[in-house]
């Protein structure tokens, strides 16, 4: 059966699989079936970490089950060991970002692949040995957040070959821009992205079924009210309107 393509906010042609899930135009799953009330707590991370013990609380406060995206430089920093560890323990996916952060895709349209095939392969599995060294099986992990959410078809087809799926956040709400500083001109106060996740859930006549929800486990010192201390807030929300939070595996399983 043929897709059905539809338009997204940004003008991204993005198509329903015959599964409920919805990709883009390079084939990453950008938002699971909207079938039910549920959603995948989504959070990358490579240079920071200050907000994950706070997340990590969260989660197992509300009986959620996240998914962490996390960099081999990042499980490598001695600092964020204890709460990589934790997060396994808990039972969170956690996942690769690309070993070192790289930019696989330049910015500008039509996106030209950046690295080679080989780098491209080296840097993906060695971030799997890294995050091997956590007891985490490379054979069992098939999904991956690329470093800065930023891909192109050439990209994810590779990613496929090494066994992966790339899924990439829903559009629609700010919360992927709390890794901002204060000073960025872009820069999105903590509270107004708590408000554009309950506000796009109030407009969409899906709400939030099916959404894979961003967030950053830290932004650094140079943002002052970091989103990690609304998270409680935004969660009790949600669990009041009725969703629940799962893992990217569930919320993508074939069923």
């Amino acid at each position: 059966m043929r897709p059905l393509v539809l338009a997204c906010a940004l003008g991204v042609a993005v198509s329903a699989a015959s599964d409920g899930t919805t990709r883009d135009d390079d084939g990453a799953v950008i938002r699971g079936s909207r079938d039910a009330r549920r959603l995948a707590l989504v959070f990358t991370g490579h240079e920071f970490a200050e907000g994950m013990p706070t997340i990590l609380d969260e989660l197992r406060r509300v009986g959620a089950r996240g998914s962490f995206f996390l960099t081999g430089d990042f499980v490598r920093t001695p600092a964020f060991v204890p709460d990589v560890r934790r997060a396994i323990a808990d039972g969170h996916y956690v996942g690769p970002h690309s070993d070192r952060h790289l930019l696989y895709a330049g910015w500008d349209a039509p996106k030209p692949t950046l690295v080679s095939r080989a780098e491209f392969d080296r840097d993906v599995r060695d971030n799997l040995s890294a995050l091997g060294a956590f007891g985490i099986d490379a054979a069992r992990v098939t999904y991956w957040m690329p470093s800065y959410e930023w891909y192109n078809a050439e990209i994810v087809e590779w990613a496929a070959d090494l066994g992966l799926t790339t899924v990439d956040f829903t559009r629609g709400t700010r919360a992927n821009a709390d890794y901002m500083a204060d000073t960025d001109p872009k820069f999105v106060p903590s509270a107004r992205i708590a408000e554009s996740i309950l506000d796009y859930e109030r407009r969409d006549p899906d709400g939030l079924n099916g959404f894979i929800l961003l967030m950053h486990v830290g932004a650094g010192p140079a943002r002052r009210e970091p989103l990690h201390l609304r998270l409680g807030g935004v969660l009790d929300e949600l669990r009041r309107r009725g969703y629940r939070f799962v893992g990217i595996d569930e919320l993508l399983a074939t069923r």
